[in-house]
């Protein structure tokens, strides 16, 4: 079912089955003889049934359709190597789009993640059973893209609309929002969620993720917005009170890793039952792999930001690293 937002500009919610997301959303506008589609779904058969049927309901020509993605999570990424032509322009981040161009092989980013999960007391047996299981190893792109790198101040003109790409990094390393300052809408990806909140997790390219998505709130704060367009769930127009409220989360966030540490020094892995998770799980030992490394990386992110205002402090013990409060 595809939703008419204002003149020429829809949603399609692609279906995310058995994921705690539950769909994202994809957004597609008509130009004069072009299309532009933001963020596409799962490459898996559901989110490709779904994706086909919105396209043909508005009559979207992927032979004239150029494509924004806002991040590289495959529930945003994973679909677009099969919609995207010869023709198609892949419109990415510069930053984001260099992470995708490092090798995920022995060397790569992901063995310099799972190293640090390791070295963070997640169990080898669980590790594998993660990694072997994260959405984006199983419904990403199965081909190279081509994409054509975007950074601050770029835009992007399609019909009626003139989207001025901004910076925001933080969920990942180069995370893009689009804003229409004319019409006063952003497009804010994983950015700024209504109904729920966006994972801030550890990157090895980012010294301190949870800074950086700190700031990239306050950069969007002060911009006149009337509607928000999100990745997830609801659409709404308030963007200032959820970036207050935001904020307040990750501050409770960070009194709960404290307060882990009171009892003693730990592990992430350890920390994170400490945490308040919004999981249908009513016990850490009955979260499934992946979600148990989301909130490990979540807990990491945190930890880096305390250790860097020196609230808490590390120390190596035969390979696994312990913290404590400082």
């Amino acid at each position: 079912m595809v939703d008419e937002i204002l003149p020429n500009l829809y949603r399609a919610e692609i279906p995310l089955p058995r994921n705690p997301l539950k769909a994202v959303n994809s957004y597609m506008i008509k130009g004069d003889g072009r299309f532009l589609i933001v963020d596409t779904g799962f490459n898996r058969e559901e989110c490709i049934r779904e994706m086909d049927s919105a396209l043909q309901e508005l009559g979207v020509d992927l032979e004239k359709t150029d494509f924004f993605v806002t991040h590289l999570h495959a529930d945003h990424l994973g679909l677009v190597a099969n919609l995207a032509t010869d023709s198609s322009k892949v419109y990415f981040s510069e930053r984001e789009a260099s992470y995708m161009s490092v090798p995920k092989t022995e060397g790569g980013t992901r063995v310099d993640q799972v190293s640090v999960y390791r070295m963070n007391g997640f169990p080898e047996e669980e590790l594998e059973r993660a990694f072997g299981s994260h959405p984006g190893h199983l419904f990403g792109p199965r081909r190279r893209l081509e994409f054509t790198t975007l950074k601050e101040g770029d835009t992007i003109d399609i019909g009626d609309y003139s989207f001025t790409c901004i910076d925001t990094p933080g969920h990942t390393p180069g995370h893009m929002c689009l804003y229409e300052s004319s019409k006063k809408i952003l497009m804010s990806g994983d950015h700024i969620l209504l109904d729920i909140t966006p994972n801030i997790c550890f990157w090895p390219q980012m010294d301190d993720a949870l800074k950086e998505y700190l700031a990239s709130l306050d950069k969007v704060y002060p911009m006149d917005v009337d509607l928000v367009l999100p990745g997830h769930r609801t659409i709404w127009n308030d963007h200032r009170k959820r970036i207050e409220e935001l904020h307040a989360h990750h501050q409770g966030r960070l009194n709960e890793v404290l307060f882990a540490l009171e009892e003693g020094e730990k592990t992430a892995y350890e920390i994170a039952p400490y945490v308040s998770w919004d999981v249908n799980y009513k016990a850490w030992d009955l979260f499934p792999p992946p979600q148990k490394w989301f909130a490990t990386g979540e807990v990491i992110a945190h930890i880096t930001y305390l250790e860097r205002i020196e609230m808490i402090k590390r120390q190596v013990k035969e390979g696994t690293i312990l913290y404590s409060l400082a």
